[in-house]
């Protein structure tokens, strides 16, 4: 437990120097994270800590998505709905298939190992770009495309992800047609009456208080709450942190001060707590992402894969973003082709994918490559396209003056 402690606050202590001097030296937080992550193994520093499909999904994931789903008002959400969803849902099934189709083309994978790293790879999880848009002041609409986008996908992601296995375990018999249409009901409705649920009980209770102490405390047995039963009972625990964070968020947090159920000092302290709460498990798991990409053994893959992969995935990003913009193009919903050079290369790959790659059975054909390949593309999206982010913005004029 000692020990345990001490790693822990090693962490802390590095990733709140990294903070210091990035901010100083202006370089995005997690970039800086990943970098000396990287720098620290490299130069057999052992922080003693490292990622695992659990830590991500146990602690990590809750409370990112409670905290960006607590701030999106359902006023935005329904004025973009259309939008949002298409990418979310038929630009993840794009990218599967493209990704899928990529690395059976280029790289001659089998189908049941290209489908699965299609499917845990085409989250977007643009958190640095969000924590990027927070510093350069970029809001509005952009940033609600983004980080809408990066909620549903990854919970689409996890769907497609699930769906992907039992195909591969199911393929040849009776029921492969069918139990791939019963898990996405389950895991889908499930995940989403789960944190209707949730959200709605902590929002009941808070409602019988004026203590913000207990008001948080109620929003995190609801967050992570959430999270574990839906896992638990094999349904989608992205997508039940989302909707309880929605529903805490608009009847709670984002509520006009009389029909709120929460305090005026409780949901001040409530936005506090959990943006406090989602720093640290980004400084976290940024930080481990340097570890363990640089004691990753993926270089021993061969470049030409490992390229590949980064080529096939930015691919599919693309014929994602710009084609479903194209269709919005003559409604009330277009996206300037500004927006869509941000969509694409913000597209970030990050804890979601590590964690489901992290949690591929050893029977799988290439599993280990596909962990791999899994580091090589969110190290590539984290460094290369996090660091090269404010150039973009500044080149299409998005980035804020000082």
């Amino acid at each position: 437990m000692d020990e345990n402690l001490r790693q822990v606050l090693a962490l802390l202590a590095v990733a709140m120097m990294v903070a210091i001097f990035a901010r100083r030296l202006r370089l995005p937080y997690t970039v800086g994270l990943v970098l000396v992550g990287a720098t620290l193994t490299v130069s057999r520093v052992d922080l003693g800590q490292h990622l695992t499909h659990d830590l991500i999904f146990d602690l990590i994931l809750p409370p990112l998505l409670f905290e960006a789903a607590l701030a999106l008002h359902w006023r935005e959400l329904r004025r973009d709905a259309l939008p949002i969803l298409a990418f979310a849902t038929l630009g993840s099934v794009i990218a599967m298939a493209t990704i899928a189709a990529g690395m059976t083309t280029l790289l001659h994978w089998p189908l049941e190992s290209a489908l699965v790293f299609g499917a845990l790879i085409a989250a977007t999880d643009p958190v640095a770009i969000i924590a990027m848009f927070k510093d350069n002041k970029i809001g509005g609409r952009l940033k609600l495309l983004v980080e809408s986008e990066s909620l549903l996908n990854d919970g689409a992601a996890a769907v497609l992800f699930g769906l992907a296995l039992d195909w591969t375990r199911a393929a040849g018999s009776e029921s492969a047609l069918f139990e791939p249409l019963v898990t996405l009901l389950r895991v889908v409705c499930g995940g989403v009456a789960i944190g209707a649920i949730c959200g709605g009980l902590a929002i009941a209770f808070s409602g019988r208080t004026s203590d913000h102490l207990i008001e948080s405390t109620l929003t995190t047995l609801a967050a992570f709450g959430s999270f574990l039963l839906a896992e638990q009972l094999h349904a989608s625990g992205v997508l039940a942190t989302v909707a309880t964070g929605l529903i805490v968020g608009n009847l709670g947090v984002l509520a006009h001060e009389k029909s709120a159920f929460l305090s005026v000092k409780g949901r001040a302290f409530v936005m506090s707590f959990w943006e406090f709460a989602a720093f640290f498990a980004n400084s976290f798991v940024f930080l481990l992402i340097g570890v363990d990409s640089a004691e990753s053994s993926f270089l021993s893959h061969g470049a030409h894969v490992l390229l590949g992969a980064v080529a096939v995935v930015l691919v599919s990003r693309a014929l994602t973003v710009y084609p479903l913009s194209l269709v919005f193009r003559p409604t009330r919903w277009a996206i300037s082709l500004a927006e869509q050079h941000v969509l694409w290369w913000g597209g970030l790959r990050g804890a979601l994918s590590l964690a489901l790659a992290l949690s591929l059975p050893s029977t799988l054909a290439l599993r280990d490559e596909i962990l791999a390949v899994t580091f090589a593309v969110v190290a590539f999206s984290s460094v290369v396209q996090g660091l090269t982010m404010p150039l973009l913005l500044k080149r299409l004029g998005l980035l804020a003056k000082p």
